[in-house]
């Protein structure tokens, strides 16, 4: 069992200072623990999940209290385990299949090896991504879930060519 998320409420204080009160207590947290950051800045969600898109630290849970206030719950990640990519393609707000052929397109200019970081809120994602990997010419490297509904897929492009194979076109394009 995991033990319970440190609390560390940093309400009425104004960013970025939130975010650096959480940086500073995951830095000595053990891997894998969680912290429960307590903030009613409007811009502590997409500074955090900026920054956890770099370090590798997940938000794994948005809660909204009493209106203004919101608890966003940051596990730590694995200090061998932070996720990096080449390149980052953030298509939050682009419809399916927008960010497949947006992915697509990029994956084609990358060298085999090389990883593309594509952050999706459209809720086909996942199953386009699936329906994308299938045939093994794109690699899904990871994937997780940065807030309900927000999507971070890595991808690497495994020396073939990147196009979807024709069983999984209706997949995407659907």
């Amino acid at each position: 069992m995991a033990p319970k998320p440190i609390r560390l409420d940093m309400s009425g204080l104004v960013c970025p200072l939130p975010l650096l009160g959480a940086k500073k207590m995951l830095d000595d947290l053990p891997d894998g623990q969680s912290l429960m950051l307590i903030s009613d800045c409007p811009g502590t969600g997409d500074d955090l999940a900026a920054w956890a898109g770099q370090t590798g630290h997940e938000v794994i849970a948005v809660e909204r209290i009493n209106g203004r206030r919101a608890a966003y719950t940051i596990r730590r990640s694995p200090s061998g385990a932070q996720h990096s990519g080449n390149v980052v393609l953030d298509l939050r707000g682009a419809s399916c299949p927008g960010p497949i052929v947006e992915a697509r397109r990029l994956l084609r200019a990358m060298e085999p090896g090389e990883v593309l970081v594509l952050i999706s809120n459209c809720p086909g994602a996942p199953a386009d991504i699936d329906a994308w990997t299938a045939d093994g010419t794109v690699r899904l490297l990871d994937r997780f879930e940065r807030s309900p509904g927000d999507f971070e897929f890595y991808l690497s492009a495994s020396g073939a060519p990147t196009e979807p194979s024709s069983e999984n076109l209706d997949a995407i394009r659907g």
